[in-house]
């Protein structure tokens, strides 16, 4: 069995052991989005729903996800959340300088899209699918109930190399495969940039420290590896609770 097929079988099992009628995820454009709801699309047919949910972003991110919505017949709903965000912003605090509240808002993004994907999951008695691949889990890049708030994570399994392996594989646009991954959190804003460290990096020093051979990669990307690891251990646990007699 392939591994399209594995991660297609596994999604449908898990609607199944919930008791759910299908899944709903966002689709944001980018390569981890647009696979994980193909081959969503492959396990549950017409019972997946991608949301499209713009918030001050790219025009191209909307016309890249509506591309794959429409090459793979995957049903979608619009949902622009900017007046939303606007609004919200509008009775928050806002950090001085400006541009120190720039995380604090692109979490907000994030958040709002988790709420909204759950409100059509509570319609429809859908799961909610997330899109975090195994690098990103790993290292803590991922909004703490945002686009970590999730009910499966199909993905989670896949390095990001493996992803656009993957992606390839199933047919997957070129042009998505190829751009460089953003969160479009802000304009200009790439992953790996705000990362400071690249997706390749990432995955050969995750592939080191699995085998316990961390002489393979370069001693400062592993360390910067071992660091994010430590520091976004939270976000991989569930909140720790007080012990009591």
């Amino acid at each position: 069995m392939s591994v399209a097929d594995r991660i297609s079988t596994w999604i449908a099992e898990q609607v199944r052991l919930a008791e759910a009628k299908g899944a709903v995820l966002g689709l944001s454009g980018g390569v981890d989005s647009s696979l994980a709801a193909v081959l969503a699309k492959r396990a549950l047919g017409d019972r997946v729903l991608g949301l499209l949910m713009p918030c001050h972003s790219d025009p191209q991110d909307l016309a890249h996800a509506q591309w794959v919505a429409e090459t793979f017949h995957i049903r979608t709903e619009l949902v622009d959340l900017t007046l939303v965000f606007d609004a919200f912003l509008a009775v928050l605090p806002v950090a001085v300088p400006p541009q120190g509240d720039r995380l604090a808002q692109a979490n907000l993004k994030a958040r709002l899209r988790m709420a909204t994907l759950y409100y059509h999951a509570n319609l429809h008695n859908y799961l909610v699918v997330g899109t975090s691949n195994r690098s990103e889990l790993a290292v803590g890049y991922f909004s703490k109930f945002g686009d970590g708030g999730a009910d499966i994570l199909p993905l989670g399994g896949l390095l990001k190399g493996q992803v656009r392996e993957l992606a390839r594989e199933v047919g997957i646009p070129q042009p998505i495969i190829e751009k460089p991954p953003s969160g479009g959190l802000w304009p200009g804003q790439t992953d790996e940039g705000e990362m400071g460290i690249t997706y390749r990096e990432i995955d050969e020093a995750l592939q080191a420290l699995e085998t316990g051979e961390p002489h393979r990669v370069p001693a400062e990307a592993l360390a910067q590896v071992q660091r994010m690891m430590d520091h976004s251990a939270h976000k991989r646990a569930m909140p720790p609770i007080c012990p009591l007699p």
